[in-house]
């Protein structure tokens, strides 16, 4: 079972903690926006006298109100093709069990969400990779790329929309190709559309699920964790109009019994969370991510790209070792007592030796850390590489 990059530095930055520093967290995606009021006091106020099992595929209330948040995003889902789970990390986890047998692969665009690999190391299953690069802001390779990869193996091509750790929003046209891909291989096609909320400069989200003709195919994962400052939740979601998929995803749920009671208390009350909350977080993230990009771009030797979403990006540093880097910085660095907690990238890619230079950027902090954080890691570099 392969380390987190995110939380396998964390004994360093509680030993910096214990010494005195102030650790700036960029390394993970917590976001630092307040949770719903609405959400916090639907558990609150409840008046439960037995907290009970729900049922195993989640609250037949919540799961048709999910279906209701979905159809006025221009996705047509019942109360029947959705499953709540623990967090969308076991939705992922049903879904890999469902799909496919040990030895079996799925293909991913690298770099992707970490935990990618974990999931599949659960199920037996082979990462296939295929890269995308900086240098094209890591828009989808080309499908002939996954063409080549595909074979009696594959069960299935797997993206996170918009990305993490890149924040790459796959656009309408990009996702009809990965669309004609699954129908011509009989292919699933998953996409973990967790920061589908989260889209800038004018940009919407398409999903897989508004594609037609892919009925057969499409998975999404979902979550609160990200759309309402839900992290500790731990509610998620699978969605799928296929049945089959569906009926054998159940018999995961059943094994694990019913995803937490109060959790989806608060997810229920969390749907009638106003549009006004999603305007007020996006610009705040554009806002965020801005001054980011500009901060790192002065930075002698750093390259960047550009994200359209999510509140991730990678950075390509002037070094060859960014996990001896990352630990350095919480051993060894101060800025006023001051250091920066970053995700080394490499962990986010399966082709080993990939992103050894790079690491990931959480933008969750507000400007002022977040500007004092891009200084420190400049400050950094200069003393690292001298």
């Amino acid at each position: 079972m392969p380390e987190s990059p995110i939380r396998k530095l964390v004994p360093f930055a509680e030993a910096a903690k214990k010494r005195g520093a102030n650790v700036l967290h960029l390394n993970i995606g917590q976001p630092d926006i307040k949770t719903p009021q609405i959400a916090l006091d639907a558990v609150k106020n409840n008046t439960i006298d037995v907290l009970a099992y729900s049922r195993t595929e989640g609250s037949e209330v919540y799961r048709t109100k999910l279906a209701a948040y979905y159809a006025a995003n221009d996705i047509q889902v019942s109360a029947d093709d959705i499953i709540v789970t623990t967090g969308g990390s076991e939705a992922l986890s049903f879904v890999m069990g469902s799909i496919a047998d040990a030895g079996d692969e799925i293909i991913i665009p690298e770099p992707f969400y970490a935990n990618y690999n974990g999931f599949a190391k659960g199920a037996g299953v082979s990462v296939v990779p295929v890269v995308s690069r900086i240098e094209d802001n890591f828009a989808l390779p080309p499908i002939e790329e996954f063409e080549q990869l595909i074979t009696a193996n594959t069960k299935a091509i797997l993206i996170c929309n918009p990305g993490n750790p890149t924040g790459y929003l796959y656009s309408v046209e990009e996702i009809k190709a990965l669309a004609k891909i699954a129908k011509k291989h009989n292919l699933f096609l998953i996409a973990d559309e967790v920061y589908r909320e989260f889209t800038y400069d004018g940009v919407e989200h398409y999903s897989i699920l508004q594609e037609e003709g892919l009925e057969e195919h499409a998975i999404v994962i979902d979550s609160v964790s990200k759309r309402y400052s839900m992290c500790g939740a731990r509610i998620g979601c699978l969605v799928s109009k296929n049945k089959e998929l569906i009926k054998t995803a159940i018999k995961f749920a059943q094994a694990r019994l019913s995803p937490p009671t109060y959790a989806q208390i608060a997810s229920e009350a969390a749907l009638e969370t106003p549009q006004s909350y999603f305007d007020d977080v996006k610009t705040e993230y554009v806002s965020r991510r801005n001054l980011l990009i500009d901060e790192l771009e002065k930075i002698e030797g750093v390259r960047v790209a550009k994200p359209q979403g999510a509140f991730y990006c990678i950075a390509e540093l002037p070094i060859t070792d960014a996990d001896d880097f990352a630990q350095w910085l919480l051993e060894d660095f101060r800025v006023n007592n001051e250091t920066v907690m970053v995700a080394p990238a490499a962990g986010f890619y399966a082709t080993s030796g990939l992103g050894k230079n790079q690491i990931r950027i959480a933008y969750v902090l507000e400007k002022e850390s977040l500007k004092r954080a891009v200084n420190i890691l400049k400050e950094a570099l200069k003393s690292y590489i001298g």
